[in-house]
């Protein structure tokens, strides 16, 4: 009952376009409208993208729907919006993202004991020729479980 992870929204073009190195844990800053439209799932992390700014991460291009009741309250659906990481966590992310190729891309955004939490990846970004490869052996993959569940049948 104490960790009851819902997830609200996924990018799933993320995973296709960049290798993922490694998967960090955020808090994020909202206003009250805003929570309530992504609890209600109206997020969209497609575009998305993080920097980091005076040693505070900033999340930008996230897309969150005007919240419906909102009236005068809501906010501009496209605005930046800080990243909690302990100071540790953004001294590595800054040296890792100095290096060449590396980005920091948001993988999911979930609810956990109420709060709106992000999954930032640092990930290098694949090449075409990396995601046909990528596409071929998820293909082939797919062919010799098919083969596999047809022998099992007979």
């Amino acid at each position: 009952m104490g960790d009851e992870i819902k997830v609200v929204a996924q990018n799933k073009k993320a995973r296709h376009d960049y290798y993922i190195e490694e998967t960090y844990e955020a808090g994020i800053v909202l206003t009250g409208t805003e929570i309530k439209s992504i609890r209600a799932g109206k997020v969209n992390l497609k575009d998305s993208f993080a920097r980091i700014k005076n040693g505070e991460v900033f999340l930008m291009n996230m897309h969150v729907s005007p919240y419906e009741q909102g009236n005068r309250f809501n906010h501009d659906p496209l605005r930046t919006r800080k990243l909690l990481l302990h100071k540790r966590e953004i001294n590595k992310l800054i040296g890792l993202t100095k290096e060449k190729g590396y980005a920091l891309i948001p993988l999911k955004i979930y609810l956990k004991r109420g709060l709106a939490k992000i999954d930032l990846a640092v990930a290098k970004g694949k090449k075409l020729y990396d995601k046909r490869e990528a596409m071929k052996k998820r293909d082939a993959q797919r062919e010799i479980e098919r083969a596999f569940r047809e022998r099992q049948k007979l």
